[in-house]
């Protein structure tokens, strides 16, 4: 009898780790330098985005995958005039052409009603998060990847290299440059989130707080908002 009770306690140990490491297994894995982040986060392809019409249980809705350029204002509007019955639109980007994504915003709140959607399990970060703030209303489904970083022109080292290669003269016109840019860049991103209906807080709280640059005392340049965090900026404006 003592082996035979050893052996059901042995047996429960071995099934509670078992199901232990399943639950591991089943949980996604974040990214050590960026820990409120997935470390894979599936933002679509790294192509331009496409549009494309699709059913989703009962609902008619615009698949948008891929990275944002100048063209896609012209074409979103294009694929919603195309169809009217389409009801949301499903964004899944890793970003792209900032200006293009406040400008594809715009377009969407031009149509009343127009809803964005974050699907679990998949992840709008950067200038897609602009995109998203267009939608009229807006969800972020449980799973789905709201993520944000800090806006800047310095991401292109090769510039800087240059201009300080080129002399102390090339170097301040560049910093000027930056300067100015960035300046208009923060006052865009207050209006944009002013008409969104966005509390300010989220650029002063969270996009502004990010390092624009990776370095060894942080190396952390993006974060993931929590469901909580979504609903206290007014990012998802529907009940939680």
């Amino acid at each position: 009898m003592p082996r035979l009770g050893f052996s059901r306690r042995a047996g429960r140990l071995v099934a509670s780790a078992l199901g232990l490491l399943a639950l591991a297994a089943s949980e996604p894995a974040y990214d050590p330098d960026n820990p409120s982040c997935p470390a894979e986060p599936d933002w679509g392809p790294a192509e331009k985005m496409t549009l494309a019409p699709a059913d989703r249980g009962g609902v008619r809705v615009l698949l948008a995958e891929g990275r944002i350029d100048a063209g896609l204002p012209e074409r979103l509007k294009a694929a919603i005039d195309g169809d009217p019955q389409i009801a949301e639109i499903w964004l899944r980007s890793q970003g792209g052409n900032a200006s293009a994504g406040n400008e594809a915003g715009r377009i969407i709140r031009s149509y009343p009603g127009l809803a964005t959607r974050i699907p679990a399990g998949w992840a709008c970060f950067s200038a897609c998060n602009f995109v998203f703030m267009g939608g009229q209303p807006r969800f972020v489904d449980e799973g789905g990847i709201f993520m944000v970083h800090m806006f800047t022109h310095t991401r292109d080292r090769w510039m800087i290299d240059d201009a300080v290669i080129d002399g102390a003269e090339a170097t301040t016109e560049l910093i000027a440059s930056i300067e100015q840019s960035s300046a208009l860049l923060a006052s865009e991103d207050n209006d944009f989130l002013i008409r969104m209906g966005i509390s300010r807080k989220l650029l002063t709280d969270v996009m502004y707080q990010q390092q624009a640059v990776e370095n060894e005392d942080d190396p952390s340049t993006r974060y993931c908002l929590s469901q909580d965090e979504i609903r206290d900026y007014n990012v998802s404006n529907t009940p939680g």
